[in-house]
């Protein structure tokens, strides 16, 4: 099991590659629609509820995500991830998710409304509810509100759920939030909004350098305390090359590592071990 991870839960949800691939089996289905980048404390909040609402109708809990951000293309440009994928799944289940479905998302996705969407999931499975929170929203322009939804429930006959948001000390968590403390440095702050030390996740090279395939938000340049199974090391940053101080404690080249930072080191401080 990952470090830091909820739980108890399946650490093994069925996995759909899209929405056209549910069967019958995997509902009724009440469900949820979001990036889940990162998977901070706002999110566990928000499958918490995903998890007793589902049970409460005897419903699969489902995860409706994505391929890729879409800021990829509503943007242009997808911001840097905050969670390896694979961990990612890991955590959906470890919290309780049943079925994780990774859209596509392209820009005839984008401009997919709301309703549409909800009916392309109600054509493959039988639809319990959605939950939302009052700022969520997806579909064409956004379009697909609580309210639309709710009216939209109403009129096919599911439920949707709408939970106040989730805060911490007075302010929402937001994914651009903790990229913003990583990318400053404030690795405790980073911390904190996650639930969980910031790990990168990678393959080992000789000489002990991290290498990540996967465009992830790094820290500025610095050593940074950070442990690799519960080993302490440091992790050395400069111009983006990522290197462990202690190469043995990469292993053999090649090998899948996940780092877990802690906050910076700087002048007198200690470093682990």
């Amino acid at each position: 099991m990952i470090p830091g991870a909820p739980g108890p839960g399946t650490s093994t949800p069925r996995l759909v590659p899209g929405i056209d691939a549910l069967e019958p089996d995997d509902g009724p289905a009440f469900v949820v629609v979001g990036v889940f980048d990162g998977l901070h404390l706002g999110h566990a909040y928000l499958l918490g509820h995903l998890v007793r609402e589902a049970a409460a109708r005897r419903a699969v809990p489902t995860v409706v995500t994505f391929d890729a951000h879409p800021d990829a293309i509503l943007r242009g440009h997808a911001p840097p991830l905050l969670l390896d994928p694979a961990e990612r799944t890991e955590r959906l289940g470890l919290a309780g998710v049943e079925t994780i479905v990774v859209q596509h998302f392209d820009d005839a996705l984008r401009r997919t409304e709301y309703d549409v969407f909800v009916d392309r999931i109600r054509a493959r499975v039988a639809l319990a509810g959605i939950l939302m929170t009052p700022d969520a929203a997806f579909g064409h322009e956004r379009r697909g509100t609580a309210e639309a939804l709710a009216d939209l429930g109403r009129a096919r006959g599911f439920d949707v759920v709408v939970v106040p948001p989730f805060s911490l000390d007075g302010s929402s968590v937001r994914s651009t939030d903790v990229r913003v403390a990583i990318e400053t440095g404030d690795l405790a702050r980073a911390a904190r909004l996650l639930g969980r030390p910031y790990a990168i996740v990678g393959r080992s090279r000789p000489g002990g350098e991290l290498v990540v395939d996967l465009p992830v938000a790094r820290p500025p340049d610095g050593a940074y305390p950070a442990a690799i199974e519960g080993r302490p090391v440091i992790l050395e940053v400069t111009d983006g090359r990522l290197v462990i101080g202690d190469g043995r404690a990469a292993g053999e080249p090649g090998r899948r590592l996940r780092v877990d930072l802690g906050a910076p080191i700087r002048p007198g401080a200690d470093e682990p071990g």
